[in-house]
This record gives structure tokens, sequence and C-alpha cells, in this order.
């Protein structure tokens, strides 16, 4: 194994002994060979960059790197937007180890060297976030390099394996030539995701955000401060924003949307579906720390004359949180609330059993313009899972769940 750090500024000499220039940085090619060396950039005494491909180089070691053929037939380098360089894009950058659901900085880059074909490889193992390699980048220069061996021996060392890196890239052009992914994010849960994203600069934010799937991204942003979310999607698009705003529960998109300026929020609502975008305006309408601003639109409700079979359908239709599943609400022909049904109930009953007749009656509910602090009250005298929320006539508009309560007592505690 070979360090970067060994590598910088490695002497390095055509096939015919001529010295070249010191080795200044090494490029990957992600679309070809997304471990493999494909470029080594060489600065030469005067200033000029070379660019020697991986089939040109014979050998190499901490001593010093040669090439198979002479300088006549070594090119100079030209920018390359879709060459990753360990150097300019990867030493000293903050990255995401996906393992350990955290975002650390890379001190140094971990090689192997393998002879191919009758020329030289380098390939990328790992990056190096430990003591040991930040060692080895103070004494870079300063000490033989067996010497720092030696002193960072036997301090620890960390290192992240090349495939569990994601590395971040806030151009979204550069992003889609380096092939960088964020699939492996869209695994994690999104509280850990929430987490790193607190942890990265504004740009990075908008990086991995932009580079997640919709709902992937509506997930992690649930996790983070409203005032957090409303930066992020006041930074990108729209389009993009409006994209994700979907893919969140009514309650909290028109929250994060009050955050937002007016200008913008009108923006981000032209974009929804329509249908999406008018529960959205319902709820914005509604006073702030009222049970209307609380409750979301999402829930499931069934005529008061159905039967057991009836409910299991519309569960089975309901795409909204599971949250929002605790318990069925019964309205009549006029859309008034006269009853709700804790699922469990349904789970013991027959098909045909009459909903009316496993309601409870009558239920809790509370208005619309009821204060946040009544709700909160309601949940804990009578240990509600969710709260139905009506008008003055007694029509249901929405329900009020455990999570948005238990939020709401998390930010006043």
């Amino acid at each position: 194994m070979i360090y970067f750090t060994e590598l910088d500024h490695l002497p390095v000499y055509d096939v015919r002994g001529e010295y070249l220039g010191r080795l200044d940085d090494l490029g990957v090619d992600p679309s070809r060979n997304h471990l493999r060396v494909a470029s080594y950039l060489v600065k030469t005494p005067k200033n000029r960059m070379l660019c020697i491909t991986h089939e040109q180089m014979q050998s190499l070691s901490v001593r010093a790197a040669q090439t198979k053929v002479p300088l006549d037939e070594i090119r100079c380098y030209a920018p390359d937007e879709s060459l990753l360089r360990v150097k300019k894009d990867v030493l000293d950058q903050q990255i995401i180890d996906v393992n350990n659901r955290k975002v650390v900085r890379v001190n140094d880059v971990d090689f192997t060297i393998q002879p191919t074909n009758g020329h030289t490889e380098l390939r990328i193992l790992a990056v190096n976030v430990g003591l040991a390699a930040a060692v080895r980048r103070l004494l870079q220069g300063m000490a033989a390099k067996h010497t720092v061996r030696l002193l960072t021996g036997p301090l620890p060392t960390r290192t992240i394996p090349w495939e569990f890196v994601n590395l971040i890239e806030s151009d979204p052009a550069r992003r889609v030539k380096l092939r960088l992914s964020y699939d492996r994010l869209a695994q994690l849960h999104p509280a850990d995701l929430a987490d790193i994203l607190e942890e990265l600069s504004r740009d990075e934010q908008k990086a991995v955000i932009e580079g997640l799937d919709h709902e992937t991204a509506a997930q992690a942003l649930k996790e983070i401060p409203t005032r957090m979310q409303a930066d992020l999607l006041e930074s990108i698009s729209p389009e993009q924003a409006a994209d994700i705003v979907e893919e969140m529960p009514p309650d909290e998109a028109a929250d994060v949307l009050q955050q937002l300026p007016p200008e913008t929020s009108a923006e981000v609502l032209s974009d929804m579906e329509k249908d999406e975008a008018e529960e959205v305006r319902e709820l914005l309408g509604f006073e702030e720390n009222t049970a209307g601003a609380m409750m979301t639109t999402e829930y499931v409700m069934v005529h008061e004359s159905a039967a057991v079979e009836g409910a299991l359908e519309a569960l089975r239709n309901f795409e909204g949180p599971i949250e929002s599943v605790q318990v069925i609400y019964l309205i009549n022909s006029e859309a008034v609330l006269t009853g709700a049904v804790p699922v469990a109930r349904i789970a013991l009953a027959a098909a045909s059993t009459p909903m009316r007749e496993l309601s409870v009656d009558p239920p809790i509910s509370a208005q619309a313009h009821a204060d946040a602090r009544a709700v909160v009250d309601l949940f804990h005298k009578y240990n509600l899972l969710s709260l139905p929320v009506t008008d003055e006539k007694g029509h249901l508009l929405g329900v009020v769940t455990a999570d948005d309560v238990l939020e709401l007592v998390i930010k006043r505690d």
C-alpha cells in the first residue's frame, strides 16, 4: 500500500531517464473505472502540466516514477471536468461516511500498486481520516518517508473503503460528469441523514438535496429544523422545491412554506400538483398555533353506514403516513363527524360488522380555531393517538396526530 502523501511531489522520469517534473495530482475517470488512476498530472520545472495516462506508466514507488514512453509522446494536460482529481477534489474535503453515518474530512488517500499488461496501475483502496494520516500530512516534506512511516505506525488509523465514500460536489453539471450518486444515502434512516445535512455547509447541503430522490429528500427535511428546511428549499429551484414538498404530509408542507418569503412560497405552490397545492393552501389559511394549523388532511374516513370490509378497503387505498391510520373516522352524508373507530378494533371484527357498532361515541374533537395548548391538553387528558379537527358545524377538516403534538411540546421545552 502507498499513500498519496508519499506520492505527492514524487520525481517523475521518462523511459530515457529524462527528468519530467514532480507529480502534482492523480486523476480518476469514473465513467471508465472508478478505482483506477487514469491520469498522472506532472508539473514540469517550467510550470507546464503534463498528463501521463495509466498505460504510459512503467513503474512507481515511494522514490520515483518512470514512464514507458519518451517526453515527446506525453501530452499536456487540458482541464477536464469529468476527471476526479485526488488532491483537488478529495484531499482535505468533507465527505459522507455512509457506514458510520457522519461527515468526515479526508487526511490522506490509500492506494495499491498493481503491475498490469506491461505497465503499472494505481488503484484507490480507501480514504484515510484517522490520526496517523493527519500526522503524515503534517510531516510531509519535513522528514524522510520511511521515517514518517515509523513515526505514524503506532498511531490509530481509520480508513473508509472507497466504495463507501460519498463525495460532495456543489456543481450539478460536474456531479453528472463525475457520476456521483447519493443512492446509498437514501438507505439511511431519515434522522441520520438529517444529522449529516446539519454538519454540512449550505452549498454542500444543496448539493446533497439536489442529488437525492424527492421522497428521500422530503423525509430528511422533515427531521431538520423548520427554518433550515426553508433555507434549503429557497436555495434550489422552485420546480425542485415543489417536487420535494409534494412528498411531505400537507401539514408539514404548510409549515415549511410558511417560513419562505411569500413570493417564493407562491412559486412553489404554483409548481405543485393542483390538488396537493390546494390542500396546502387551505392549511396556510389557518392561524399559527391553532388546531387547524397543526392538522393534516391525510386521514382515513368512511361513511357511518359502512361495514368493516369497507373500512379495510379504505385503509388499503390510503397513501398517507402510517401515523394517520390509528383511527378511522365516521361521517354522515353532510360530512359531519359522527364517530371514531380505533384500527385495533377492526382487526377482531367480522367483515360485515357495521362500523357504527365499533365507534367511540361521542368522538373527542377540537375546532380548527382551538389553541395549540388546548390540543395538547386533550391528548394528555384522553391519552389520544390522534384528534379530529372540525369546523363550527362539526364538519371533519383534518386530524392532529400524536407526533405533531410531541414535536410542539419538545419545541416549547
